[in-house]
């Protein structure tokens, strides 16, 4: 059983900085998990905060201009970081805000801070410029990158008591984070491109005609780009329904938190499957009003009821 935590003693002003800190960096970079966040209590917005701007900072280590020795550096300086946390030796006026505010959010919930070394693994592979033939390895990239952040946040959500089913609670949050990985993906395969990364895997590319990569706004000559963009939404609608299970064993702000934020990326897809040539043009996106229909959508239970309507009818 994972432990839900709701009440949090009070917080003192150096961490409650530090969290300020951090919420500010989510609501800049992250608008997507920053709208889903907002339905959780103060004291889970604030670690889930905490646990994004940790993300954040190593994935603009990865993503940034150094060079790749530099950047492996700065990843293990990132780790070590990691450890002082996790050994609880970070002072509350340390001078880091995201670890004064990562720590206080790992004495007051459950996490299993391991999940952000599998991150950091993750951001490595980027480093090294590896690329992926299979599905299956791509997975092992993904697992490490979101799946990894899906049972960070059970962390923070904890399960409701009496859930059925609950011990698989982790694996649905690891698919649910593969699913909203691969739509990232997808969504963002000319920017990648453009930086000289390649995700899909190189099998799935060379089964449509799309070996010669993503270079401009048109598909490569003579390619089924629609077909190759058609399966992989298939695949990761498949990666949603598997992790929506997830839904039922949480309680309702919870998972209300969880599915407006795989509400908007679910839509992304359907925006996607309708225009595959739209993700060579730019970024895919949903306008605000489109993802508060998600979010009161998710808050109503919605998403929730009908997963559990479906694994009902599948058991009868």
């Amino acid at each position: 059983m994972i432990r839900t935590v709701e009440a949090e003693p009070r917080v003192s002003a150096p961490v409650l900085a530090a969290y300020s800190y951090c919420e500010a960096v989510t609501g800049q970079q992250a608008r997507n998990f920053a709208y889903g966040i907002r339905l959780l209590p103060l004291p889970k917005r604030r670690a889930m905060s905490a646990l994004y701007a940790f993300s954040r900072r190593v994935d603009d280590i990865g993503d940034g201009a150094l060079d790749r020795e530099v950047k492996a550096v700065r990843l293990e300086d990132t780790r070590a970081m990691l450890a002082r946390v996790r050994e609880g030796a970070v002072d509350e006026d340390d001078t880091d805000p995201v670890a004064v505010a990562l720590a206080h959010a790992a004495e007051t919930f459950p996490i299993p801070l391991g999940g952000l070394d599998e991150l950091i693994d993750g951001v490595l592979m980027d480093v090294r410029g590896e690329t992926y033939e299979t599905w299956d390895d791509l997975k092992v990239y993904c697992r490490c990158v979101a799946g990894a952040i899906g049972r960070l946040s059970l962390g923070v959500f904890g399960t409701e008591q009496g859930a059925r089913g609950v011990e698989r609670a982790p694996e649905y949050a690891d698919t649910l984070g593969l699913a909203l990985q691969l739509t990232n993906i997808l969504r963002d395969v000319r920017e990648d491109a453009e930086g000289g990364r390649t995700y899909l895997p190189a099998d799935d590319l060379a089964k449509f005609g799309c070996s010669a990569g993503f270079s401009g706004p048109m598909p490569p000559e003579g390619s089924d780009f629609a077909g190759l963009v058609h399966f992989e939404v298939r695949r990761a609608r498949a990666l949603f329904a598997e992790g929506y299970r997830l839904l039922p064993m949480l309680d309702r702000r919870s998972g209300a938190c969880v599915a407006a934020m795989a509400g908007i990326y679910r839509r992304l897809l359907d925006r996607i499957e309708r225009d595959p040539q739209a993700v060579l043009r730019g970024r895919v996106s949903l306008p605000g009003r489109e993802k508060a229909y998600v979010a009161v959508r998710g808050l109503s239970g919605l998403d929730a009821r009908h997963v559990t309507r479906r694994t009902v009818r599948r058991r009868a």
